[in-house]
């Protein structure tokens, strides 16, 4: 009797450690993707206490330097810090980028495109159906002006939500976040939870329903795969829909009647 009670008092204790485990990663990248965003804008500040002109710097630069700076600097804080604190060092198998892409990621992204665009729609269906509030349409805020005459705005903007951005948050997120999470929780839970946290961090409703969709997908690419590459891959070719959309056809989405 005592050691059967004695025993699962063993196994309570490490479902209680694993899941504070958990949720200390969790908060660990909102830290670091929040406390990047607080250093990059003190040193903004900083520049223009000492009157570097940064309001004259055209928009399209401006927000692609501050978007690879927080990149940067959240993955110094998440990756780095703890292995210059605590010597946890994190390798590049560590976050799926072990080897170089191959046939399989390449073909894996756009079959991943079509399924992360059926249950997007599936979710966002339940959602406007459940919930009279969520607005579907509600704009998204990418820090640079969709109506621009001039080339070379046209291309950082490609740059920083096509390239940069899926890069650095592929190895966060699906990296970092779900490689570290899958030795603590069994792997469904780490899809749901860096799903939940990845849609949070995009602050809109119809935006967060999307990106959770696209993430789940994203997730178990990454786990079947071994490699980060086709979900790279997928989030790239998701950003340069978004970004065709938005910046060279507007009237794309109305010409399909949606």
């Amino acid at each position: 009797m005592f050691q059967k009670y004695s025993k699962k008092l063993t196994i309570n204790r490490s479902v209680v450690k694993r899941s504070l485990w958990v949720v200390g990663i969790v908060l660990w990248v909102f830290g670091g993707f929040f406390g990047a965003q607080i250093v990059v804008a003190g040193l903004v500040w900083l520049l223009k206490l000492l009157n570097v002109p940064i309001a004259s710097l055209d928009n399209a630069i401006l927000e692609t330097v501050l978007a690879a700076l927080i990149y940067l600097v959240t993955l110094g804080l998440v990756i780095g810090l703890p292995w210059l604190v605590k010597k946890r060092r994190t390798t590049l198998s560590d976050v799926g980028l072990q080897r170089l892409p191959n046939w399989t990621d390449i073909l894996m992204a756009p079959a991943g495109l079509i399924v992360y665009l059926a249950l997007s729609s599936i979710l966002v269906t339940l959602a406007t159906s459940l919930f009279p509030w969520f607005n579907v349409n509600q704009p998204q805020d990418t820090g640079f002006y969709q109506q621009t005459s001039y080339g070379y705005e046209i291309i950082l903007a490609f740059v920083t939500l096509v390239v940069i951005a899926p890069v650095a948050e592929e190895i966060i997120f699906r990296g970092y976040l779900f490689g570290r999470l899958k030795r603590y929780a069994p792997v469904w839970v780490a899809i749901v939870v860096t799903s939940v946290v990845f849609g949070a961090l995009h602050g809109a409703w119809n935006l967060a329903v999307d990106t959770f969709a696209l993430s789940v997908v994203m997730s178990l690419l990454r786990q079947n795969t071994g490699s980060l590459w086709a979900s790279i891959l997928l989030h790239m070719s998701k950003n340069g829909l978004a970004f065709y959309i938005l910046f060279i056809n507007p009237t794309f989405l109305h010409t399909l009647g949606i």
